[in-house]
């Protein structure tokens, strides 16, 4: 779907390439964060006279946007490596080049450990992408430079978008909290904020190419600003990209309990084009879990930064996620994750079983979880939370939403989102309709509801 409206994009941004002969098939694991990457990747490619073909059968050359911030990602990565390089004997495939968070985490010994691969480029060595397709000599095989010193992205960045309705707009990069369980401050480095004109030129410029809606991404994005030399904060950055146009869905995505603050709440809550959509992973409710996550709040804190927000935003929708299995668990501590969710009734909710390696603090810590019981607190959780948000969901039916429609399901039905449903993690509104027009609003009455998804008419 890269490709599918590539060269309106390439024409906004002024560039007319020649005839583009040699074809590059990308594959993004992992978060959204990663697709901001790749499409930047892509960007660079397609400058340089490379076209975008989604079938790796007929890629001169195949690079792997990888994850690997816990071990099924990892899996998911490695796999998928394997399944790719089949195309270097059934294929015209030249080259595999392998980017991101799998070679960033596992350094040189990934060059042995997968011969299949012709080049490694490290989070920090996405402007290599070109000298890597092109097979240069002067290429190194495994590159990765430190992260902390890699420009976040450059101002006016060509992109290959992955859609045509949407966009993710990434606004810093990496994170200081060093939590136990988390690799990313390894992987992405410190928290850096993009400069605030860079982010709002590119909002413009997805708004005029006909996007409904921005989302707004990083590791931490509630801490947004506060490390520029002239520190700004996101309630500002959020307020200019809502004035651009108000026919635009503005989303937040991954904030955090400790650097979301009033100014976030409050401008959110008065902006009316700003998606009322609180993302925030609280990880745990049990002070004594939390304080071996690294997680500087308490249970407290929580509930009254969720008071604040419901008192700020009344029709707030809070979405965050839980690790379960963390080392030291008690069913107590569990209990109390438990009692906290019932307690809030949180709209949207995922959870994880924690993921162990050994280069993470957490392994060092006593009371490791065995897998059964963790698989069975993910279970319990996950079935409370299914009730929960059918309960909520039900409150939707007979009322009146505004949905972005997306695509066409089958016959007679459509699928969309409404703003309190973010892409890919949260349920989706399908909408009984003969004909409806894609990538663009809609009035749909809700008719019924499941427990995470919802169904309607259009009006």
């Amino acid at each position: 779907m890269l490709d599918v409206h590539l060269s309106k994009q390439l024409s906004a941004y002024g560039i007319n390439p020649p005839l583009l002969i040699m074809k590059v098939h990308l594959v993004n694991l992992g978060c959204v964060r990663n697709l901001v990457d790749s499409e930047i990747m892509l960007g660079r490619l397609v400058q340089s006279g490379w076209t975008v073909t989604q079938d790796p059968g007929k890629a001169d050359i195949i690079v792997i946007n990888t994850c690997s911030f816990i071990e099924p990602a990892v899996n998911e990565s490695i796999d998928t490596i394997f399944e790719l390089a089949k195309f270097k004997k059934t294929g015209v495939c030249r080259n595999i080049i392998v980017t991101g968070c799998l070679p960033e985490r596992f350094r040189e010994e990934i060059v042995h450990l997968l011969p299949e691969v012709d080049f490694f480029l490290g989070t920090g060595a996405f402007d290599r992408i070109v000298q890597a397709a092109d097979g240069s000599k002067n290429s190194p095989v495994c590159f990765l430079p430190n992260p902390n010193f890699s420009a976040i992205q450059e101002k006016d960045a060509t992109r290959v978008n992955s859609f045509t309705h949407m966009a993710y707009v990434r606004i810093a990069e990496g994170c200081d909290k060093g939590c136990t369980y988390c690799i990313i401050p390894r992987l992405r480095g410190k928290h850096r904020s993009r400069p605030l004109e860079d982010i709002v030129g590119e909002a413009r410029r997805f708004i005029s190419s006909g996007i409904k809606e921005l989302i707004l991404v990083a590791e931490d994005t509630t801490y947004y600003g506060r490390d520029l030399s002239h520190p700004v904060g996101l309630s500002l950055l959020i307020d200019k990209i809502s004035t651009i146009s108000g026919n635009v869905w503005l989303r937040v995505l991954y904030g955090h309990p400790e650097s979301i603050d009033e100014s976030i709440i409050k401008t959110i809550a008065t902006r009316s084009n700003i998606c009322s959509y609180f993302d925030i992973p609280v990880q745990h409710a049990s002070g004594s879990i939390l304080k071996r996550m690294g997680r500087r709040y308490t249970r407290d804190y929580l509930y009254r930064l969720i008071d604040k927000i419901r008192s700020l935003a009344p029709d707030a929708t809070l979405r965050t996620t839980a690790i379960v299995g963390f080392p030291g668990e008690t069913e107590k501590d569990f209990r109390q994750l438990l009692d906290f969710v019932e307690d809030i009734c949180f709209d949207h909710l995922g959870a994880f079983i924690y993921s162990d390696f050994e280069d993470l603090p957490s392994h060092r810590l006593s009371g490791h979880i065995p897998e059964k019981v963790a698989t069975q607190r993910y279970d319990l959780l996950m079935s409370n939370q299914a009730k929960i948000s059918l309960k909520n969901n039900r409150k939707q039916i007979g009322r009146t939403v505004k949905v972005l429609v997306e695509e066409k399901q089958e016959d007679n039905i459509f699928c969309g989102r409404t703003a309190f449903q973010a892409p890919e993690v949260d349920g989706v509104v399908y909408i009984n309709s003969k004909q409806m027009k894609t990538g663009c609003f809609a009035d749909v009455k809700i008719t019924d509801a499941y427990e995470y998804d919802l169904v309607g008419n259009p009006v």
